[in-house]
């Protein structure tokens, strides 16, 4: 999140806004070559420090689930034929790919209400992003104490839509600060959402691996991503940024609908507590 949030303040502050082709190609080689080095170096502290596991594992579950046979193939029938886990990719994949669209046109949507504000637009595109870092924080508290994962999820869902709405009806009232506070607001719980749904998907799918389950989670999030920022910028161009933004919150509701339908089964929990149990 750290790396998205970045990726809205530096091209803005690297780019200019106007200049001839020539030296707005400059730029974006000069910001190329930022990113292939920063990249590089990142890739080759990986090949030499990064670890294939922990030393521990991080709860008594995953110690249980790690001495579980573990086939590819027979998980990937298991986690296609559970139903909570179908439910949860579909609501996933709608809450990330609004959070997707959202970021992909925040740029035309700042611009249209507040010309000229392209160091704006990329500053609430990084407040976006670090509030939901905080929110995923918060929300990581909450469910330790409570272990209510789908009444904090469907919650967080929910939020979701009302800071949607009120990021869409304070849009174009004029004060870009406004702008600036219900982006906080919405990012506190749309991007919080991220982080949830891979501990919503390790509950209700356990004892498969959690690196399956999230790296589905990822996969299915592209063609949800792609499709709703395309009807995102139809609706844009055709309507308004009021009428696109409504378009998703109905995308959202209907994704709400589906993360509600998600029964309370929390398997890694309960193996958790007869770990637990056991050992007392």
């Amino acid at each position: 999140m750290m790396g998205v949030a970045v990726g809205f303040i530096l091209p803005p502050l690297l780019v200019r806004a106007s200049g001839t082709t020539d030296e707005i190609a400059t730029d974006l080689q000069l910001m190329f070559n930022i990113y292939a080095a920063f990249f590089s170096v990142l890739f080759v502290f990986i090949l030499l420090f990064f670890k294939a596991a922990p030393p521990t594992p991080p709860s008594a579950a995953a110690d249980l689930g790690s001495t579980l046979d573990s086939n590819f193939l027979l998980s990937i029938k298991k986690l296609m034929t559970n139903r909570n886990f179908i439910l949860l990719i579909i609501s996933y994949g709608i809450n990330v790919g609004v959070f997707l669209a959202i970021s992909t046109l925040l740029n035309a949507v700042i611009l249209t209400h507040y010309p000229g504000a392209h160091l704006d637009a990329g500053r609430i595109g990084l407040v976006f992003i670090l509030s939901g870092m905080a929110g995923s924080v918060v929300c990581g508290v909450i469910l330790d104490k409570t272990h209510r994962f789908k009444e904090t999820t469907l919650s967080v869902y929910i939020a979701s839509i009302v800071g949607m709405l009120i990021f869409t009806f304070t849009l174009d009232c004029g004060y870009i600060g406004v702008v600036y506070l219900s982006s906080i607001l919405l990012g506190f719980f749309m991007t919080a959402y991220l982080a949830i749904g891979y501990e919503m998907a390790s509950e209700v799918t356990y004892p498969e691996p959690e690196g399956t389950t999230s790296g589905i989670l990822n996969a299915v999030v592209q063609p949800f991503g792609i499709s709703i920022t395309l009807v995102y910028e139809y609706v844009l161009g055709a309507a308004d940024d009021r009428a696109a933004n409504l378009t998703v919150v109905g995308v959202l509701c209907a994704g709400a609908a589906f993360c509600a339908a998600i029964s309370s089964d929390l398997r890694r929990q309960n193996a958790q507590n007869k770990n637990n149990e056991s050992l007392d």
